[in-house]
């Protein structure tokens, strides 16, 4: 009788143990085949799909639930990307150039669920790089080849400017933008280098004819004011014969002239007081 009673007990046992294993395991069975289960990961925005109809919001990160077979959650992404390219342009003075260019933007995380009404998920494709590619070309051509090259940043600000008013509307931020590097055929970069080398040169003839010019009016200036000088002494010794006088003693050595008469006299009076 306790032999019944064991087995019975344990058989018990088993059933009561085999019903919440029965429990769980439906449970997966159903979250997989089912999956009423979405997750939105970090930096990304849910769009809610019902029988093909967007739902009017963006689901911010963490577990969402849908209806199975009904509605479903689709990711987009809505961190800042960079992306590295190079378009062909003409400039202003029809040169062929190559513009490589970084555009930094990000898809606004509340208009999540109009980008993917209206677009899709490919809107970089379909939105931002025909904006980005006709803006660069209708800037680079107000410009002249060789004045964009000292202007690069000038015409990278107005290009900015312009992605960040139209992409706006379009449910994208354009948070930087770059050239790093334009590049023009071999024969204009060479005629380039020539012309500068050119104006190099002549600049430095102008220095110098200038400083030729500087050198010769000083000269000028200098004699003028000699012969002034000269014109001023010349006078003043023409009105008065003592300064004539004084004038011999400064410029004399102090030795007195020797004649061959063999005499010896002064060649000034030394006391124009006396009388013979």
């Amino acid at each position: 009788m306790t032999k019944m009673m064991n087995k019975n007990e344990f058989d018990f046992d088993k059933k009561a143990l085999a019903t919440p294993v029965l429990v769980i395991v439906l449970v997966v069975m159903f979250l997989l085949i089912f999956n009423p289960i979405a997750i939105v990961g970090v930096g990304e925005r849910g769009v809610k799909v019902t029988l093909g109809k967007v739902s009017p919001q963006s689901f911010t990160e963490g577990v969402h639930f849908v209806t199975p077979f009904i509605s479903k959650i689709k990711n987009m992404n809505v961190k800042t990307q960079k992306t590295y390219m190079s378009t062909e342009v003409y400039t202003k003075d029809i040169q062929q150039a190559r513009i490589s260019y970084v555009i930094n933007y990000n898809l606004q995380p509340q208009n999540a669920y109009k980008m993917y009404r209206e677009v899709g998920t490919d809107y970089v494709n379909t939105i931002l790089m025909p904006v980005v590619e006709g803006t660069i070309k209708d800037v680079i051509g107000k410009w002249n080849a060789q004045d964009l090259v000292a202007n690069r940043e000038a015409a990278t600000s107005d290009i900015v400017g312009k992605l960040q008013r139209q992409l706006e509307s379009k449910y994208l931020n354009v948070t930087g933008f770059q050239i790093t590097d334009i590049n023009y055929s071999k024969v204009f970069e060479q005629a380039i280098e020539s012309k500068v080398t050119a104006e190099q040169e002549a600049l430095k003839a102008k220095n110098r004819t200038v400083q030729i010019q500087e050198e010769a009016k000083q000269k000028i200036i200098s004699a003028e004011a000699e012969a002034r000088s000269m014109k001023i002494r010349s006078d003043a010794l023409a009105k008065n014969k003592a300064l004539v006088q004084y004038e011999a003693v400064q410029k004399w050595n102090g030795v007195l002239p020797v004649y061959m008469l063999g005499d010896t006299v002064p060649f000034i009076g030394l006391n124009s007081g006396t009388k013979r």
